[in-house]
């Protein structure tokens, strides 16, 4: 259930949520901050995204901090749409918080190459290396890309969010590329996958698996039980 919150009432809420008896909460922006503040203990996920999107509640009054993005993302690509990302080059779109969500889950997945393609340089370069020890990991402005294609395309960017794409070059895709864009639309494809389609991909996807199934594996977290993903994000409409 969807619960909202006022913008400067959200500490209140959670631990009035707390005495209610609730084992957690998803959280969304703007709280994201403040739930980061919120937690007593921060999972490995949490500690390298800089962010929560999952607050457990613990015996005694604690919270435990998680981030299950990155694990969504993972498990909507390898399980549900059977894409393979082990030795596969894979190319990231943005270097915001949404993308640093992601990383970590990517690469445990042993790509072959990461690269993370940002319109600021040093956004990339710094993502890059906060986690250039957990892989190999290359950093480039949208004009540098050059002519490398790539089998699997990440946008973590907002530019959907005015319908725009991130300027590409539209070399990046070969006929064997799949596209995926963490964004998802309820009426209409994004305009990532539109543009996907458009330039000759094998396949593209939304992110509404992402977001079902970032939400499944907090549900796990609370109960210990892993809810059944598929006829959700059936009734959705995936695009």
């Amino acid at each position: 259930e969807a619960i909202e919150l006022p913008l400067d009432s959200f500490t209140a809420g959670i631990r009035d949520l707390q005495q209610q008896g609730f084992s957690g909460v998803n959280v969304t922006v703007p709280f994201k901050r403040e739930a980061w503040e919120l937690c007593n203990h921060k999972s490995k996920p949490a500690q390298d995204a800089g962010a929560v999107n999952t607050l457990t509640f613990l015996p005694g009054g604690d919270i435990d901090g998680s981030n299950t993005d990155g694990v969504g993302l993972v498990r909507d690509l390898v399980d549900n749409l059977k894409v393979t990302i082990k030795d596969r080059s894979v190319l990231v779109l943005g270097a915001g918080g949404a993308v640093r969500g992601v990383l970590g889950p990517i690469i445990a997945q042993s790509p072959a190459g990461l690269t993370i393609a940002n319109r600021t340089l040093e956004k990339a370069v710094e993502l890059a290396r906060h986690f250039g020890e957990q892989g190999r990991l290359e950093a480039v402005a949208y004009d540098a890309l050059g002519a490398d294609k790539f089998d699997l395309i990440i946008n973590g960017t907002a530019a959907g969010l005015s319908n725009q794409v991130p300027p590409l070059a539209d070399t990046v895709i070969g006929a064997d590329s799949i596209c995926y864009d963490m964004m998802y639309s309820a009426s209409t494809a994004t305009a990532f996958v539109d543009w996907a389609h458009s330039h000759g991909a094998a396949k593209a996807f939304d992110g509404v698996g992402m977001l079902v199934e970032q939400a499944a594996e907090a549900f796990a977290l609370w109960r210990n039980v892993r809810p059944h993903t598929a006829e959700v994000i059936r009734s959705l409409g995936r695009r």
